[in-house]
């Protein structure tokens, strides 16, 4: 199954964004929707021996090879189960190549502003840290802004 994300520009001139969801561990994720190219679920990957645990393989995308990052493992976030079924898979464009990011489920595509923005806290520490831009305040969650640059080059 492929689904292909329209980006839909957003009014960037008073901080509105528009971002794709997605879960992992329970936590709300989210990327630019501009970044997006589509989301898949059941794409068969190849291990690749010796590649960092980060490296969930490689996958071939209607003849098109593209790397599949492992967000769990960028995070510092526990192993998927084993009955938990297939990751769903995120295919965002990366200095204009393609790669694939490994998520729980998806979601929804959002419009937030800049007045639910937080910065990360000090507090925040591990790998974490380096790969999330802040927080959106939701109604009953927080939606964390993912920088997919650095997750996908960790």
């Amino acid at each position: 199954m492929s689904t292909t994300v329209t980006a839909v520009s957003a009014d960037a001139s008073v901080g509105h964004r528009r971002l794709v969801t997605f879960t992992l561990h329970g936590s709300t994720y989210g990327v630019s929707v501009e970044a997006v190219q589509e989301v898949l679920r059941g794409q068969m990957r190849t291990r690749i021996p010796l590649a960092p645990p980060g490296l969930a393989g490689l996958i071939n995308l209607r003849g098109q090879v593209l790397t599949a990052i492992d967000l769990r493992e960028q995070l510092g976030l526990p192993a998927r189960s084993t009955d938990a079924g297939e990751p769903m898979l995120v295919v965002v464009r990366v200095a204009g190549e393609p790669v694939a990011l490994l998520v729980d489920s998806i979601g929804a595509v959002v419009d937030v502003g800049a007045g639910q923005f937080e910065p990360p806290p000090d507090t925040l520490s591990g790998p974490s840290r380096e790969l999330i831009r802040g927080a959106y305040k939701l109604e009953g969650e927080l939606l964390l802004d993912l920088d997919v640059e650095r997750a996908a080059a960790a």
